[in-house]
């Protein structure tokens, strides 16, 4: 994996450094790209390997790179999601569009990804499973690799937004300084809780968002700091990042001057979301 660049970035009238692991690759980044690495390793050395299955979103970060993943290797793909819009199948976008053109298939089943979720299905020996959004403990592996790529910054403070919270957790562990979080899936209580089924310590620092965001719902301030920051000169995430740098500008008393944020991808998804929020806020 190539070490991604620092760079600077003004933001209202304030200095930031940008991890870019948006940067890391252009079909395989983020922190999808750092999750996903023990697997990226397993396969190379596991050609036995034919299949990947794995659950959760029809526009899924993580369903994207799995695709990556599971093209590189010349394996298949099977993922399961809740439901499909009949919109979205007659006009794909996004990741879902990007999945299927790696020639994944991604399977409408209520059933099996209720399985999935409570690891209730059988393997066979030449199946792998992911759990939704690469909240594994494999993760760590690539994520020890990004806090090695920030050993010589721990006079700063790092800060990036939470799904699952796997890459906060695992890079707090083995970095020396401060990492600070917020939860953009569920609240505070989930996030700890995603923690501590996989580490019991060596947990992150939640800062607090200034109001309750529902998951994959469209705020009018989010599109609104998202277009000021891409006007800054870096596009970043629909979904997380414009919760995440509120609540940057919310605590920069706490955060202080040496601040690095780690822009963790996800930029193919913007495409269907940039589309809801045109069709909602610029009629």
């Amino acid at each position: 994996m190539i070490n991604s660049p620092i760079h600077k970035f003004e933001f209202r009238s304030r200095s930031f450094l940008i991890k870019r692991d948006d940067l890391l690759h252009p079909d395989f980044s983020g922190n999808k790209a750092r999750k996903f690495y023990y697997y990226f390793n397993y396969l190379k050395s596991n050609p036995n390997i034919k299949k990947i299955i794995s659950y959760g979103s029809n526009q899924s970060n993580a369903m994207y790179s799995m695709s990556v993943l599971a093209k590189l290797f010349n394996i298949e793909l099977w993922y399961y999601v809740n439901h499909i819009p009949t919109y979205l199948k007659e006009n794909p976008i996004g990741n879902y569009k990007y999945t299927l053109l790696n020639g994944a298939k991604i399977i409408e089943d209520i059933y099996i990804v209720e399985k999935l979720k409570h690891n209730k299905i059988d393997l066979d020996k030449n199946t792998i499973f992911i759990k939704e959004g690469g909240a594994i403990k494999e993760a760590e592996i690539g994520i020890k690799l990004l806090a090695k790529e920030l050993e010589n910054y721990i006079n700063y403070n790092i800060f990036l937004p939470s799904g699952t919270g796997v890459t906060a957790l695992y890079l707090q562990k083995h970095f020396k300084g401060k990492v600070y979080t917020c939860s953009c899936v569920g609240d505070d209580e989930y996030l700890v809780k995603q923690w501590n089924d996989l580490e019991k310590e060596n947990h992150p620092i939640i800062l607090k968002k200034h109001k309750k965001f529902h998951f994959g719902k469209l705020y009018k301030e989010n599109y609104e700091i998202w277009k000021e920051l891409k006007s800054s000169g870096i596009e970043f995430d629909l979904l997380y990042d414009p919760i995440g740098w509120q609540v940057v500008m919310n605590n920069l008393d706490i955060l202080g001057e040496k601040i690095i944020y780690i822009h963790q991808g996800g930029i193919k998804g913007n495409e269907s979301m940039i589309q809801r929020y045109k069709r909602k806020y610029e009629k």
